[in-house]
């Protein structure tokens, strides 16, 4: 009835089936691989970001965790900032090991023409405990350190030789001390340790320390005490024991204590969160290439339909012949997969000889099975999900229905269980992408994301092909011609609409992200922005400091309040590693923060819950906390929070909550306590000053050597300086997210190719009627150019607006900054997307048209 001779088999389906499948596939594979080269190429470039990216992240973090030791300086660190440990709490710590001390602070380096600001280091005679610090030339550090003449030695940062047009031998000016400076920073072992500073490092003696006059009561100096523990008695469970022993031994010291076994875990933090985004950014590449997979298998099929008539004639099953079709697919999706894993490992041995040569970075290359199964899972899936519908079409479709296909296509949906399949699939990518994810909020978002703009841009190509339908009558052939092109049957519009759609929005998306951080980062600054950050001023010294910047800088505005460090025990009456805290907020209970105490509201803050207390309130400890805080925290007014300052507990209730603006640059703390809480404590001045308008350029370097050379235990952070370091942060990141993005982008334009060689057969039947009939090569080229420019116009609509959505939604909820819509950048580049399909369109379609329409018309 259908055309078809059943099969003449004894054997039972389930015995010989399978053989003959595999038999039948393999004799397909000799004939090569052609017109699979974009689906090897998108899965490739798929499954190579994200096992590149799994792998260079788990290296990472593994590489921290093994030398967690060298980065410490020991198998754990106490610290303490503003003071040093008493005599009890060192004796707590030497009774479990050895100790050594490292001191960090920020101080200024002078010379006679200048100064610049330094990361201070000073550190005692057994330093470094582990590793080895590189210098050059190659000495013993206390050699390098050692005093001779009345001058201390120091081991710089090349950047301060550089920032001071210094050389090897020369001398600076450090608070109270001279120093020389004997050779050069090339590798320090903790470094990772120590944060990302504003300023080169500068490492001195702990006794030169002392007599630089820097070590003042309020100073903000960091107290480091390295314990390492003797051999035999330093497992993992044994440091857990030392920790707690020394906790229970001086339970008010404040430690922050890190350990070997978590190093550094804001770096391990940052290093998982970047690495979900390029995950993302990989699994993007293979959805958007999974588009390229679908159009492939459908051109396979196209390509194949005489063979299926064959295989139907001589009694093949549509299961059968799925099959066949199947194992072919996914052994190429394989090749595809194992591409894409040798892409990952250049990645990643890649970035450990980069991070070996020139980045500070612990890495251990590793390649894990779990990461690389995932990746292989990603790639099987996605090849599984976008291929079994494109061939599940040819299963139900009879011999002549298969030969009629060719002017007449079938656009009936596959079998229920075809269905199945693929939302099987489709079902099991979305869980792997969701339980891999280290944020499993962003990746459902993602997903979800991901499914509505296939759905929208399904609905674009439906509408389009409606419209287009029911445009009147054209008198023109070449526009008549373009618009039948957009709804017939077996049209390229639904693929070209996905193909194209995907990757304009993926383009403007980045487009207005990328602007918006750009715009950030340098036109939000406030127009009064103070010039600089003066920290450590002695609060006995603060008036005549007051004074020497308003001689110095006449008409600069002034604003002064007191600062200390602290850091928080207890939220509610419940110790702060017990509190899950909203990851954007996190950092409030990462090690101490800067606090103050005022009598009236700080500037740039508004209240927005509660009440601020009297300038003469004496009663139990009140504090007011920042408002996106406090909610990432789960606090609110009346709630209690405990805090150690100077190896001091103190309990305070919260009395309102403030909204802060941290663009104004200006001084503003997420805590500010009622003034009778630290009543006589030890404490510094934290000061800015702004300058009048059209203030002289030069003053800036001028003031920053006056103040060095008259209070040198002030240190001076430029607000320009500091800006153009952090900027230069967030331009390594957003390459990174440039390059990264490129691969999506990549896989973008094969998809786009893939879709239009798809259509290669359809196009050149046309070719060879039309021509044919008369129509000259002209005429047909302006056809098919309005025929893409149409789509690609309305494709470019669309993902002009979907990519705003997306870099909004980015920008605005995981981001947390201010949204300026870009339209005109999003546009142009929107437009120039289309220019690129168009252009890919017409090279395939010219081509096309230079066929001979004889030798087609001999071969139907």
């Amino acid at each position: 009835m259908h055309g078809t001779i059943p099969a003449a088999s004894s054997s039972p389906p389930g015995k010989a089936g399978l053989p003959l499948v595999l038999r039948l596939a393999l004799r397909e594979l000799r004939g090569g691989l052609a017109g699979f080269f974009v689906f090897i190429a998108c899965i490739a470039l798929g499954v190579g970001a994200i096992s590149g990216v799994a792998s260079i992240a788990r290296s990472l973090v593994e590489g921290v965790a093994s030398q967690g030791r060298t980065i410490l300086g020991g198998d754990a660190t106490f610290s303490l900032i503003q003071r040093e440990a008493t005599p009890g709490e060192k004796a707590a710590l030497a009774a479990q090991g050895q100790v050594a001390t490292v001191a960090t602070l920020r101080a200024m380096a002078v010379v006679p023409e200048g100064a610049a600001l330094v990361e201070a280091k000073a550190v005692d005679g057994s330093y470094p405990t582990r590793g080895t610090l590189e210098t050059e030339p190659t000495a013993p550090v206390a050699d390098l350190l050692a005093e001779r003449n009345g001058v201390w030695g120091a081991i710089a940062d090349p950047v301060l030789f550089e920032r001071l047009d210094l050389k090897p031998g020369a001398r600076i000016t450090v608070g109270g001390a001279a120093f020389e400076l004997r050779a050069r920073l090339v590798a320090e072992p903790d470094k990772i340790a120590n944060g990302i500073g504003f300023g080169p490092r500068l490492i001195l003696s702990q006794d030169a320390l002392r007599a630089t006059g820097l070590l003042q009561p309020g100073s903000l100096v960091r107290w480091s005490y390295r314990l390492s523990l003797p051999p035999g008695r330093d497992t993992d469970a044994d440091l857990a024991a030392t920790v707690e022993a020394v906790a229970k031994a001086v339970p008010e010291a404040g430690w922050d204590v890190r350990t070997r076994l978590n190093a550094d875990p804001r770096f391990t933090s940052n290093i998982l969160r970047f690495s979900q985004f390029l995950t993302l950014v990989g699994l993007t590449a293979l959805l958007v290439g999974g588009v390229g997979v679908a159009n492939a298998v459908t051109a396979f099929v196209d390509r194949k339909r005489n063979a299926v008539g064959i295989l139907k004639s001589l009694g093949a099953t549509g299961g059968t012949v799925i099959g066949v079709f199947l194992v072919q697919v996914m052994a190429i999706a394989l090749i595809g997969i194992a591409i894409g894993l040798a892409i990952g490992a250049g990645l990643l041995f890649g970035t450990a000889a980069l991070a070996g040569s020139i980045l500070p970075l612990p890495i251990t290359p590793t390649l894990a099975p779990l990461d690389l199964g995932a990746a292989v899972l990603y790639g099987l899936l996605t090849a599984l999900a976008f291929s079994i519908l494109p061939l599940g079409r040819a299963h139900d479709i009879s011999v002549s229905g298969l030969f009629r296909d060719r002017i007449a296509p079938d656009r009936r949906w596959p079998r229920a269980r075809y269905l199945v399949a693929a939302a099987a699939a489709g079902i099991a990518l979305t869980a792997l992408a969701v339980v891999a994810a280290q944020d499993r909020r962003v990746a459902m978002v993602f997903v979800g994301a991901a499914f509505f703009a296939f759905l929208l841009l399904r609905v674009v190509a439906e509408a389009a092909m409606a419209i287009a339908r029911r445009l009147p009558h054209v008198r023109h052939p070449s526009v008549r011609l373009a618009i039948a092109n957009l709804h017939r049957p077996g049209a390229l519009t639904p693929s070209l609409v996905l193909s194209l759609g995907l990757g304009i929005t993926l383009l403007v998306t980045i487009a207005v992200i990328d602007r918006n951080l750009s715009r950030e980062l340098h036109s939000t600054l406030p127009d009064r922005a103070p010039n600089f950050f003066f920290i450590d001023v002695p609060s006995a010294q603060t008036e005549a400091f007051g004074r020497f910047l308003a001689e110095k800088a006449p008409g600069s505005a002034l604003e002064a309040v007191p600062m200390m460090r602290g850091r928080l025990t207890e939220l509610k009456g419940i110790p702060v590693a017990e509190v899950k805290a909203a990851q954007e907020v996190a950092w409030v209970l990462d090690g101490d923060r800067g606090i103050t105490y005022a009598k009236a509201l700080p500037a740039g803050s508004s209240l927005v819950a509660g009440e601020w207390w009297p300038a003469d309130y004496r009663g139990p400890p009140l504090v007011s906390f920042g408002d996106e805080a406090a909610r990432g925290l789960g606090l609110t007014v009346g709630d209690t929070v405990t805090v150690n300052v100077l190896g001091r507990t103190i309990t305070a209730r919260i009395a309102n909550l403030r909204k802060i603006d941290w663009r104004r640059l200006g001084i503003n703390f997420v805590m500010v306590f009622s003034p009778n809480t630290f009543a006589g404590a030890p404490h510094t001045e934290l000061m800015t000053i702004t300058m009048p308008r059209g203030a002289d350029p030069a003053g800036e370097p001028r003031l920053l050597r006056d103040v060095a050379r008259a209070f040198p235990s002030v240190t001076s952070v430029r607000v320009k300086d500091a800006l153009e370091a952090f900027n230069d942060i967030v331009g390594q990141l957003l390459f990174a997210i440039r390059i990264a993005s490129s691969v999506a982008l990549l896989a973008s334009v094969l998809v786009l190719a893939g879709a239009l060689a798809a259509g290669h057969r359809a196009r050149v039947y046309d070719a060879v009627i039309l021509k044919t009939l008369g129509a000259t090569r002209p005429k047909l080229v302006l056809a098919y150019a309005l025929e893409y420019g149409m789509l690609g116009l309305a494709t470019a609509l669309f993902g002009l607006l979907a990519g705003s959505g997306a870099a909004y939604f980015v920008i605005t909820r995981i981001m947390k900054l201010g949204f300026s819509p870009d339209l005109a950048s999003a546009a142009s580049w929107a437009l120039a997307a289309v220019v690129v399909a168009v252009g890919l369109g017409l090279g395939g379609t010219w081509r096309i048209l230079g066929q001979k329409p004889a030798r087609h018309l001999r071969s139907q």
